[in-house]
């Protein structure tokens, strides 16, 4: 999978300790829509990081060898934008590893956007997506699925599976 950075253990992004995946792309959809520059974005100096190549194996050896994580969370950028690899690492966790542990998949897409996608997420147990763009100045939100609070009240998290 094509990532900017891998965090083998994360205490903001869940309520519960995370391995977190930043992936490498971005379309930066939130910005262009409300006519902001990218710097706006708490991601936007992610695309100057180095975009690493790190099997699903390796990153399922990382994630299972450590005693802390109990989810995995993918973000930093938009996971969408390589559903093929996203789809992989999870089929890679579920299918190949019998892993169920929580996948949280941090998207600025709303449902109806990629509901093509959802659909086949959707036959695997366990995912939670954190839908809707970041729009400045907008109230934040706390949010029971992930026990945290997130920056625009638009924004909500789904267990879908």
């Amino acid at each position: 999978m094509k990532l900017k950075g891998l965090a083998d253990e994360d205490f903001i992004n869940y309520k519960v300790p995370s391995m977190f995946l930043i992936t490498a792309t971005c379309d930066w959809k939130c910005c262009k829509e409300a006519g902001i520059d990218i710097s706006v974005c708490q991601n936007h100096e992610l695309i100057n990081e180095k975009v690493k190549e790190i099997s699903n194996g390796k990153i399922f050896e990382r994630y299972i060898i450590n005693p802390i994580t109990k989810a995995i969370v993918v973000g930093g950028l938009e996971p969408f934008d390589q559903f093929d690899e996203l789809f992989d690492l999870v089929f890679y966790f579920r299918v190949c590893k019998s892993c169920n542990d929580e996948f949280v998949i941090y998207t600025g897409y709303y449902p109806e956007e990629i509901e093509r996608y959802l659909f086949f997420l959707r036959s695997f147990e366990n995912i939670i997506v954190k839908f809707g763009r970041y729009i400045p100045n907008k109230q934040n939100k706390y949010d029971e699925i992930l026990g945290i609070t997130l920056a625009s009240d638009n924004q909500f998290a789904q267990k879908i599976s």
